[in-house]
């Protein structure tokens, strides 16, 4: 990965991990555009820490905030709402976590055997499965957003949904397309979970499993100038994207994320059928 790839990819990364829109998408599809090889999975998660970092800056006092509260809940047993909510965020983690690595498993024999089976290659089949993921989870985005109420705000949010929706992540990180943002938010909008509150704590329940995603790839990485540049640019790209987001969504609906997402995957599809 050169220099100049490495920084598009950060601004890609940037843009698209943070809104419903899938990053995962679009690493893949710049790269099978423009000939540029497979991402490999390290620099794929090398791109993921620059908008890890991003969330954690701009949410760095809800953080403070929620370890501290955590700490008390345990230790002097004073029962705060972002004590609760952080062990939400710890326990809704760990079958995340699970779920993902057995899913991962799973969407890998299924790319395999469809490549096989259809004799065409993997990288082609991945694109067709990551345009109808697009186009499915967007058409999905659009119909809960739109016939959800906004009833629960973020410090209302119980465990049962903070599990439900920190595991939807897991179909994100097996099957490209799906979005880490997109399917969070619509199974938080399901739950009647205000636009504003869902994305945030759809961000907040991401960096752990974000950051074990790093921690286990780190012995991969090759520190250049390549990886420095894509993690800064997804960084500062990313810092934008959460105010962007966060402001939009406080009088905007998803319905211009779903109708990217849509076209985004016919135009793939059409890419794929031209090939």
């Amino acid at each position: 990965m050169n220099i100049l790839q490495a920084f598009i990819l950060g601004i890609v990364q940037g843009l698209t991990e943070l809104l419903p829109i899938s990053s995962s998408a679009h690493l893949n599809l710049f790269p099978w555009v423009f000939h540029w090889g497979q991402l490999t999975e390290s620099f794929d998660v090398a791109l993921h820490i620059g908008t890890l970092f991003a969330i954690l800056l701009f949410f760095y006092k809800d953080w403070i905030s929620l370890i501290k509260g955590g700490y008390q809940q345990v230790v002097k047993k004073e029962k705060t709402t972002e004590g609760r909510i952080f062990w939400y965020i710890v326990i809704s983690t760990i079958p995340a976590g699970i779920l993902s690595l057995v899913l991962d498993k799973i969407s890998e024999k299924i790319i395999e055997s469809l490549s096989s089976t259809f004799q065409v290659e993997k990288i082609t089949i991945e694109m067709v499965l990551i345009a109808i993921a697009l186009i499915v989870m967007g058409i999905l985005l659009y119909r809960v957003d739109k016939k959800s109420k906004s009833k629960i705000p973020y410090e209302k949010i119980s465990l049962k949904q903070s599990i439900l929706i920190s595991t939807s992540q897991a179909l994100a990180a097996a099957f490209p397309g799906v979005s880490r943002s997109g399917i969070t938010m619509t199974v938080g909008r399901k739950m009647e979970i205000e636009r504003e509150s869902v994305a945030k704590y759809s961000f907040l329940l991401s960096t752990p499993i974000v950051a074990a995603a790093a921690l286990y790839e780190m012995k991969h990485f090759t520190f250049d100038l390549s990886f420095l540049i894509g993690v800064l640019t997804s960084f500062i790209v990313g810092l934008f994207v959460i105010k962007f987001l966060l402001n939009y969504l406080k009088k905007g609906s998803f319905k211009i994320f779903a109708i990217y997402r849509v076209l985004l995957g016919i135009i793939i599809l059409m890419l794929c059928f031209i090939r």
